[in-house]
């Protein structure tokens, strides 16, 4: 199959004058445009959780919801791949974490981020903090899907090597290989499947942290799983084994505390969410 070659420069503005400041040109990225449309998926259904009868948020507080989950997910993203998958350039360059233009954001960092964001937020609204992330977490997949699409726009983080027919030849790559659309099967799990089955899960009440808990769950079974056909980072490979990659490393955090949240929801029942 073709690979659909998109240009990653969505919008292109030439230089222009205002104010006597020549400003320009300006590229706007299908990248950029992704994370747009996250936002702004995130905050329509936010709104939507937010009028149902129950809900712990109003529609005027998930304004200031997505601006803190944004942040979050910005500065826990970048972090989180700084600290988890290239920490030695790091220490051989400390200003290279503020230099985001370069690329490279994590997952893993950015649902910690969000997590900081989301306790910070609960104490400024004086909610539960799980409460808060059972109204978040059905939110985030949407985000997650715009991305990979994003991701397979800018032909980065593709797959392993294949002979399916669906395969397809990057062109950012120097090896030119047939390979998985792993950005297109992490859009669908990451953002159909998962946001399926928590829209689903969240639509009644359930046990304080439950629907949390399953967001994680899900996730770090969705993403361990499409590892085995993600090429690894190429300075990084494999971690163990000669096969675990570093995101199957980081996402069993991820199931073992989201299986014990989740036991600990059902058998305490702290009280009910939505």
């Amino acid at each position: 199959m073709n690979y659909p070659d998109i240009d990653p420069i969505a919008l292109s503005i030439g230089a222009f004058e205002l104010f006597g400041f020549e400003i320009g040109p300006i590229n706007v990225h299908w990248y950029g445009i992704m994370y747009l449309c996250a936002f702004l998926g995130a905050w329509g259904l936010g709104r939507y959780r937010a009028s149902k009868p129950g809900a712990c948020l109003t529609k005027v507080q998930v304004e200031d919801l997505i601006f803190y989950g944004a942040v979050g997910v910005v500065v826990g993203g970048r972090l989180g791949y700084v600290f988890f998958y290239n920490f030695s350039a790091f220490l051989a360059d400390p200003i290279w974490l503020f230099k985001v233009w370069e690329g490279g954001m994590a997952f893993h960092g950015g649902l910690i981020g969000v997590a900081v964001a989301m306790l910070l937020f609960a104490r400024k609204v004086n909610r539960n903090f799980f409460d808060v992330m059972d109204f978040t977490a059905p939110l985030v997949p949407i985000g997650l899907g715009f991305g990979r699409i994003g991701n397979f726009i800018g032909g980065e983080l593709w797959g392993r090597e294949t002979t399916v027919s669906w395969g397809m030849v990057f062109p950012k790559d120097e090896l030119g290989l047939v390979r998985h659309p792993s950005q297109l099967y992490q859009a669908f799990l990451e953002g159909v499947v998962l946001f399926a089955i928590l829209f689903w899960f969240s639509a009644k009440p359930r046990p304080r942290a439950a629907v949390s808990a399953l967001f994680l769950i899900v996730y770090g079974c969705q993403r361990f799983a499409v590892e085995f056909v993600r090429q690894p980072d190429e300075h990084i490979q494999f971690d163990l084994f000669d096969w675990v990659t570093r995101g199957q490393i980081l996402s069993l955090p991820m199931i073992a505390v989201g299986l014990i949240v989740f036991a600990w929801a059902y058998r305490t029942k702290p009280g009910a969410t939505r």
